[in-house]
């Protein structure tokens, strides 16, 4: 058993915090509340991040914690260069959002209350929009401290903070996972509490839209199991590193079952092409710091499962199938921002801009090149703090504003200045621009795209590439018309005494404003660990490219040293 507990309590404070954070709701107010479960998720990120420090510092590879499980094999958390990108990001996001939540999700309780809707009936504009509201101060101190003293709103803050500490320990849980039950268990347990968040904080027909995000990812979920369970079966045990060591044991009529199963199981979460129909409604409808966890942080542990359970695991049979991966992820990338680019609803817009993201990462982590799937797990990273942003920024809109249709708005740059130079951020993250992490991302995946399609003289792959640097451009239109139809122009006569969010909302979205700017310039802070996993995951392997380096002689394929620093694919000569 492990001397220390680092994962473990990490994992395990916020879900055993949980019921705690629900009776200080009820009985001490939201404000106490707030910070109690703020302080529950810093304290479980500051204990992640003890072992992460490890692994950046090259003192250890791995951190991992083992205890017997039973029949099942051992319950292991595990940290190493391809968990600690997720992990990070989960805990970081959660805790930041659980601050932001505050003003937001007071006013939205407040809206539900009978006499609220009672007395706004439809609206001033013919259709309730997702605030109910046109009050320019609805994220006022003055006001949100009058809504904290009602006990209605008291008692549903509380149930939202336990769920959502709960649905923190999900995603934390699935991505430390070192056993395949252990994996099924977690994934299914971040589906419930982000059920009833969406079923009790959600706007429009929330429950038959939760209802409709729980049949999908449970039936995918559904499907990713009898995948799971034939891979312990014929590998003799659940572990991964047993199914590891097994996995030549598998039957070869069996393995593209299994590696379908796989696929598709974990498609569902990522939102891919023609598995996405449910994402648009369920990140739309959720209540926006919701929505700020499902889109970037969620749907990308889909990528996680693909990369540890398929290209891990079973390394084998990747290249048979990477192709596919890759054309699947182009789909979803060009229809992903072609309907974001169609949309008039500010949150619809980040939907699908979210499926068209996830695209980028299938199309890393199909190209057969230690680079792309390198840049496609990075995206991650820079998916998930630039969509934050604008997801929170969609939610300061819609508080101050009361409408998240672009329609409706316009010229808030010059009311709203701290909103907007953040959104913008978070805009330039997600387009790919320097100095944003964003930026590093791109880079390195269409590098290591353009790599395999040039060593093989590909015309398919180059043709894919050439395809996918297209829709960057379409990721960049789609983005920068939401901008300006939101921050510039000519502001409505209603909107002029609008002003910008109290600090919860502006300093929350400050701070990862800030960390998407300095992993955009110092990105070893997660590229150096990701790199040195995946090129030890597809070592001896000759199937999949390695980091080319300028050496004299030097063969497409010859396996060499990997280098990557900061800013820049490094070249090294003899």
């Amino acid at each position: 058993m492990a001397e220390t507990y680092f994962l473990l309590a990490a994992t395990f404070i916020p879900l055993l915090l949980a019921p705690i954070a629900y009776g200080i709701g009820r009985k001490l107010g939201v404000n106490i509340a707030t910070w109690f479960t703020f302080g529950a998720l810093a304290v479980s990120t500051g204990l992640l991040a003890v072992p992460a420090i490890a692994i950046y510092n090259g003192s250890q590879q791995v951190y991992s914690e083992s205890y017997i499980w039973g029949q099942f094999g051992n319950f292991g958390l595990r940290l190493d260069g391809l968990s600690l990108p997720f992990a990070l990001i989960i805990y970081i996001l959660c805790t930041v959002l659980a601050l932001y939540s505050k003003p937001y999700m007071v006013h939205k309780v407040s809206e539900d209350l009978p006499e609220h809707k009672a007395g706004h009936g439809s609206g001033a504009t013919g259709q309730r929009d997702e605030s109910g509201s046109h009050d320019n101060h609805n994220g006022s101190s003055s006001q949100l401290t009058v809504l904290e003293t009602d006990q209605r709103v008291k008692n549903q803050m509380a149930l939202y903070f336990s769920l959502y500490l709960a649905f923190s320990m999900g995603m934390l849980g699935t991505v430390l996972s070192t056993n395949l039950i252990e994996f099924y268990v977690f994934f299914e347990l971040m589906l419930v509490p982000s059920f009833f968040l969406v079923a009790f904080y959600g706007y429009g027909a929330r429950r038959r839209i939760a209802l409709m995000f729980f049949f999908w990812t449970h039936v995918g979920a559904v499907v990713l199991l009898l995948g799971l369970l034939a891979m312990g079966f014929f590998a003799g045990g659940f572990d991964f590193d047993t199914i590891k060591a097994n996995a030549a044991n598998i039957p070869a009529q069996w393995l593209p079952l299994i590696v379908f199963a796989l696929v598709l199981g974990l498609g569902v979460k990522l939102a891919a092409f023609l598995l996405h129909i449910w994402l648009p409604y369920a990140h739309a409808e959720a209540p926006t710091p919701v929505s700020a966890l499902l889109s970037p942080a969620m749907i990308g542990i889909g990528a996680y499962g693909i990369l540890r359970l398929w290209l891990e695991l079973l390394t084998g049979s990747y290249e048979q199938y990477s192709i596919y991966i890759s054309m699947w992820g182009l789909s979803t990338m060009v229809y992903g921002g072609a309907m974001a680019l169609m949309q008039d609803d500010i949150k619809k817009v980040l939907a699908y801009s979210s499926i068209s993201q996830m695209g980028y990462i299938l199309f890393g982590l199909g190209s057969e090149s230690i680079l792309g799937i390198t840049g496609g797990t990075l995206m991650y990273v820079t998916h998930g703090l630039g969509k934050a942003i604008l997801f929170m920024m969609a939610g300061s809109i819609i508080l101050q504003t009361g409408t998240r249709s672009m329609a409706k708005l316009g010229g808030l740059a010059g009311k709203m200045p701290y909103t907007a130079v953040l959104a913008m951020i978070g805009a330039l993250t997600i387009i790919g621009i320097p100095p944003t992490s964003g930026f590093m991302g791109e880079w390195i995946l269409f590098s290591g795209v353009l790599q395999t399609a040039v060593a093989d003289m590909d015309p398919l792959r180059t043709t894919m590439f050439a395809l996918g640097i297209l829709a960057t451009v379409l990721s960049s239109a789609y983005i920068l018309w939401m901008f300006k139809r939101i921050f510039f122009g000519k502001i409505p006569e209603e909107l002029a005494h609008v002003k910008d969010s109290n600090r919860y909302i502006t300093a929350t979205m400050g701070v990862l404003a800030a960390m998407t700017l300095i992993i955009g310039v110092y990105p070893d802070l997660f590229l150096a660990p990701i790199n040195d996993y995946i090129g030890g995951m597809f070592e001896g392997h000759e199937g999949v490219l390695p980091v080319p380096v300028h050496a004299e002689g030097a063969e497409n394929r010859m396996a060499v040293e990997p280098v990557i620093t900061t800013g820049v694919l490094a070249e090294a000569a003899h």
